[in-house]
């Protein structure tokens, strides 16, 4: 159902607040700088906290920030690594803070083999850790067996919840990148286009001298067109769902600036999956380990239900 404006639900503000500092506005679209952010939820030291991975590059460096949310909720601990060529040794580390001044968190890091293949996320060949308690709290990569034999300590019995992810893409009509829509899931591509009915050139513009344009818009995934949204100019903001294999997607987006707004300019995509097979595969696990998690953690979903969100900011490159 198509609406004038975006009602965007409650977990978007969790994921939104963090980092805006580092990955939102004006200094990335300047900077030219690629921007991957993934938000986790987990128990670190007693609490449920969000502990938030942003992978940044431009020409200059190659940089992973580690922000661990602090008891007020803020993104208080953090940790920045630059892997800047000629620093070979920082491919390679351990740093240590603490968190509500007694608890000891460690990060532990492995990117001298990472491989990129030209993305800001390293694809494979490498582990990020984060320990406390003796537990690794979170472990992303592939070199699993490596990062448990570095930091001497077991798996945590509580998995981290991915709850979103925020990327900043650039492009001039087009654009265009590659997400999971949840952990275990496998790559789609996504590409979003802007043009005018009638105008082969594309662009953003409602009037152009004295001829009104009617500018529309079309999302693809995997090649095949999910949404087509017409007289975009009065359908700016809006919402629906579309359909992906056992997925239910809701999609929302904000294009105002593309269209009404001077100089620099992005819109904001959300995609929400909502897993309709979640809740038969998971009610066949243990009671016991159902009853653990929700003891454990606060807020985590026994039924195994999606918390995910994908933001693509996208930018538009005169």
């Amino acid at each position: 159902m198509m609406q004038d404006s975006i009602s965007i639900p409650s977990c978007f503000s969790s994921a939104e607040k963090l980092n805006d500092d580092h990955v939102g506005g004006v200094g990335v679209a300047r900077s030219g700088q690629s921007v991957y952010m993934s938000v986790y939820r987990t128990k670190v030291a007693d609490h449920c906290r969000l502990i938030t991975i942003t992978w940044c590059k431009n020409l200059l460096l190659h940089g992973l920030s580690i922000s661990l949310e602090g008891p007020e909720g803020e993104a208080q601990y953090t940790c920045k690594i630059e892997l800047k060529p000629w620093y070979f040794w920082r491919k390679q580390g351990s740093k240590k803070f603490l968190v509500d001044g007694n608890k000891a968190v460690d990060i532990f890091w492995d990117l001298k083999a990472a491989k990129f293949n030209g993305e800001t996320e390293p694809t494979s060949e490498y582990y990020v850790a984060v320990v406390c308690d003796e537990e690794v709290v979170l472990l992303l990569g592939d070199l699993k067996k490596d990062a448990y034999r570095r930091t001497g300590c077991r798996p945590a019995l509580i998995d981290p919840i991915l709850v979103s992810k925020k990327e900043h893409i650039f492009g001039k009509k087009k654009f265009s990148t590659r997400a999971k829509f949840h952990e275990k899931g496998k790559w789609h591509e996504i590409s979003i286009e802007c043009k005018n009915r009638g105008n082969g050139n594309g662009g953003e513009s409602v009037v152009v001298g004295s001829v009104h344009v009617q500018p529309e818009m079309e999302i693809r995934i995997d090649g095949h067109l999910v949404i087509h949204v017409k007289h975009l100019q009065w359908k700016f903001r809006g919402n629906e769902s579309v359909h992906l294999s056992k997925m239910r997607i809701e999609v929302y987006w904000d294009v105002h600036d593309w269209l009404f707004s001077p100089g620099l300019k992005h819109a904001l995509f959300i995609f929400k999956p909502i897993l309709s097979s979640t809740i038969s595969s998971c009610s066949s696990s243990p009671l016991s380990i159902q009853a653990r998690s929700v003891e454990s953690v606060e807020g985590f979903s026994v039924s195994g239900s999606s918390e995910f969100c994908l933001f693509l900011y996208a930018w538009k490159v005169e």
